[in-house]
């Protein structure tokens, strides 16, 4: 039998894979196309020509294909495994999953092309009225139901030793806590013209240093909740009947307040962009006051969907306590503004960008978007 031993799958070996693997009949009709451009792994679109039928293959590799830095392929299995979990606890919000293959690191999932990706809409100025609503859902029930006060303890515990992801919790305990407020690697990437504003405001500020390692030491110590890891909007993918969640590669038990404050930082990047650079007119006041209004909505609407979720699903007489459960959302909250500064941060001015900002030319109206979002974001993180 072929695939006993892991190598990369071009488009020509994707169609004899999958009908090995029985994803599709013999006499499929196939065309594969490689639609993945991230820094990670290598995906691929096949279609059978004949009925329409679509499936998506993710593939992880030894190496990062941006870098060749060797990465370890239990991500893989991590990511299906995740999957999989958040589709029992949040149905219809993640790609399904079909098949997963250990040896090959490959996982076949839904395709999801009827839906789009968020941080591309925004960009467009696209306006989704469900969305707070929807992903304050998604956020809510595999966040809140992954923790010890409503898993089994035994069965959490087991998860968080199988859910342990070391080298990609160093990636981000690098690029989101350390590189933005040191530049120790040298790896920061600084818009002409804005040295001395980061140099300032980010290296030598004492103040949000304390804040910053604060927030570290609780991503890398307090294993509270199954977490995305890596929750911005390019793994959000939207249309008018919902949301789907992909990429939970990055996923481990963490703090839930990372997740959320991911989705609200990123939120930041299309507001700021259509302040600064969105021709005045109607359309841009309706696009920011509602990417201003979902900012505040998230938090909110979170807090009550895990007010609901607590009443049904506590069992524990003590867990009952209203004045407990209060101050354990509030501290959520809090944190989670926090940990959308780190985000804001680190994308402004680390090496991981953001479409919002690089697809803009270098002018005094982007360096002062910059200074902008970053001063926003050290207040958010001092402040809570």
């Amino acid at each position: 039998m072929k695939y006993q031993e892991h190598f990369l799958l071009d488009c020509d070996e994707v169609i004899f894979y999958v009908k090995e693997k029985n994803l599709f009949s013999e006499n499929a009709d196939l065309t594969v196309k490689e639609i993945g451009d991230g820094n990670i792994n290598y995906i691929f679109k096949v279609e059978n020509k004949i009925d329409g039928k679509s499936i998506v293959l993710k593939q992880a590799d030894k190496l990062l294909r941006s870098s060749s830095r060797p990465l370890d392929l239990t991500r893989s299995k991590i990511e299906a495994n995740i999957l999989r979990i958040e589709n029992d606890l949040a149905p219809h919000f993640v790609p399904e999953i079909y098949f997963y293959d250990e040896i090959m690191c490959v996982l076949a999932m839904e395709d999801i092309s009827e839906y789009k990706n968020l941080r591309t809409d925004l960009i467009a100025g696209k306006i989704f009225p469900n969305f707070a609503d929807n992903i304050s859902e998604f956020l809510s029930r595999t966040l809140l139901l992954t923790t010890d006060l409503f898993m089994n303890k035994f069965e959490k515990k087991k998860n968080v030793k199988e859910f342990i992801n070391p080298e990609l919790c160093d990636i981000s305990e690098c690029l989101v806590f350390t590189e933005p407020y040191d530049n120790n690697r040298n790896r920061n990437i600084i818009t002409a013209g804005n040295e001395e504003f980061v140099e300032n405001t980010l290296y030598k500020n004492e103040d949000l240093h304390f804040a910053i390692l604060k927030l570290r030491e609780k991503f890398m110590n307090y294993s509270q909740s199954l977490i995305h890891g890596d929750l911005h909007s390019g793994s959000i993918f939207i249309n008018e009947k919902g949301i789907k969640i992909i990429d939970p590669e990055f996923s481990f038990y963490g703090p839930m307040a990372y997740d959320i404050g991911n989705v609200i930082g990123n939120l930041y990047f299309p507001l700021y962009r259509a302040k600064f650079f969105m021709e005045d007119s109607k359309k841009k006041e309706e696009f920011i006051n509602w990417l201003e209004k979902c900012i505040l909505d998230i938090p909110i609407l979170f807090s009550k969907k895990c007010k609901l979720l607590w009443e049904k699903y506590s069992n524990d007489r003590l867990l009952k306590n209203k004045k407990f459960r209060d101050y354990y959302i509030e501290n959520i909250i809090k944190d989670s503004l926090a940990y959308a500064g780190t985000e804001i941060i680190r994308r402004v001015v680390g090496d991981t960008k953001v479409l919002e900002l690089t697809s803009l030319e270098t002018s005094e109206k982007k360096l002062e978007l910059e200074r902008s979002l970053i001063n926003k974001a050290i207040s958010m993180i001092i402040e809570n």
